[in-house]
């Protein structure tokens, strides 16, 4: 492999970055077994599902994973989850139905798509499962900000799940492109380039909650950056929150030198050998392992007409197989056992509903619940 000729002994032998998720720009450009395309058929058999199902009386809870029959897309989209699960991590798939959907039925149906693969996790103080990612006019570098209401450029991050999917239904004027990066291989050039900062990214520090805890959570988690678990390396990044909870009473403070560690690897994540762009366009699907890809946007300038505004719809998941995690990712993710319901932000609102939604799609995709007690 090229990458191993520039590099010294001691990380080429490190077992878990010789992977298919450690990528340059370039290699995911060159080799793009990532990519999924759905024929005319495929497209057709969504929208069969979609107008079969679709209930305005229904919410999201009501439907269940076997009123959705994606016919002919299923292999397609269940090749798109295994690209994140043991190739690049990352997947996109082209073609979903776009015309003469509204944002709900295209939200519907990238919800019926996710009861496929997994059990749906809460995103904020709302335990909302599913995010309309628009300009709400928020500000994003606050104690309390998210980047998905807002138009800023967002920091690289990891969001709170295993699994990220995003479902494009417009796309800004100008502006808001996709930008991943490997963290494996962001990871495999910090042993290479600094490798007298690597250690800090391995000790816990403590990420914000941005405000959203639920009852029984603290304002902030200790996390470290990398970790391993059977053979694997997995991460955990998110600037914006680390700057937060640097803020809060009680949160130890990090020295000089661990804070010019975090830099450097925020400064590295993004460098064009490492970074690679896309545009998302409208009935494009994104799909994005969160343990092994770093993900972020370029700020943008919206339309004027409220119709033609940038939305996506973000969907996270605990996945039907997932594996195990390493120890230290339980107090974020509650559950570090494989093919468990884990993940998520869980709110303020994670109601009776909610969890009768998690017991039911857990059952159906052969999956536990570790905190029983709660699912009663």
């Amino acid at each position: 492999m090229p990458w191993e000729q520039s590099l010294p002994e001691n990380v080429v032998t490190q077992s878990f970055l010789k992977t298919t998720a450690a990528w340059t720009a370039a290699e995911l450009e060159a080799d793009q077994r990532w990519l999924f395309t759905l024929d005319e058929r495929a497209r057709c058999d969504l929208v069969a599902a979609l107008t079969h199902v679709i209930d305005p009386d229904k919410s999201l809870f009501d439907y269940r994973r076997e009123d959705f029959d994606l016919g002919s897309a299923g292999p397609v989209i269940a090749a798109a989850f295994n690209e994140i699960e043991n190739g690049r991590g990352v997947a996109l798939l082209r073609g979903l139905p776009r015309e003469g959907l509204d944002e709900k039925d295209f939200e519907l149906l990238t919800w019926g798509i996710g009861l496929h693969h997994g059990v749906g996790r809460p995103q904020g103080k709302a335990s909302h499962y599913v995010s309309a990612v628009r300009d709400a006019g928020n500000a994003y570098r606050t104690g309390s900000g998210r980047g998905y209401n807002s138009n800023a450029e967002l920091d690289f991050h990891t969001d709170s799940a295993d699994v990220v999917v995003l479902s494009c239904y417009n796309k800004a004027a100008s502006g808001g492109m996709s930008i991943t990066t490997s963290s494996v291989a962001a990871y495999r050039q910090m042993c290479a380039e600094y490798p007298q900062f690597v250690d800090y990214l391995r000790e816990p520090i403590h990420f914000s909650r941005q405000g959203e805890q639920a009852p029984d959570e603290a304002p902030s988690y200790p996390h470290p950056i990398f970790d391993e678990c059977d053979g694997r390396l997995f991460s955990k990044w998110n600037r914006n929150r680390v700057n937060s909870a640097q803020q809060l009473p009680g949160v130890p403070k990090l020295s000089a030198e661990h804070l010019e560690a975090l830099a450097t690897f925020d400064s590295l994540v993004r460098r064009a050998d490492l970074a690679h762009t896309m545009w998302l366009q409208p009935g494009d699907l994104q799909i994005i392992n969160s343990h092994v890809t770093l993900h972020s946007r370029t700020d943008f300038t919206d339309h004027e007409d409220p119709a033609q505004k940038r939305l996506l719809f973000r969907l996270w998941l605990a996945p039907q197989y997932g594996g195990a995690l390493p120890e230290s990712w339980r107090v974020l993710y509650k559950s570090v056992a494989p093919r468990t319901v884990r993940g998520g932000i869980i709110g303020q609102q994670h109601d009776a509903v909610r969890q009768a939604y998690e017991k039911r799609q857990a059952e159906a995709l052969g999956m536990r619940l570790e905190n029983s007690l709660k699912y009663q």
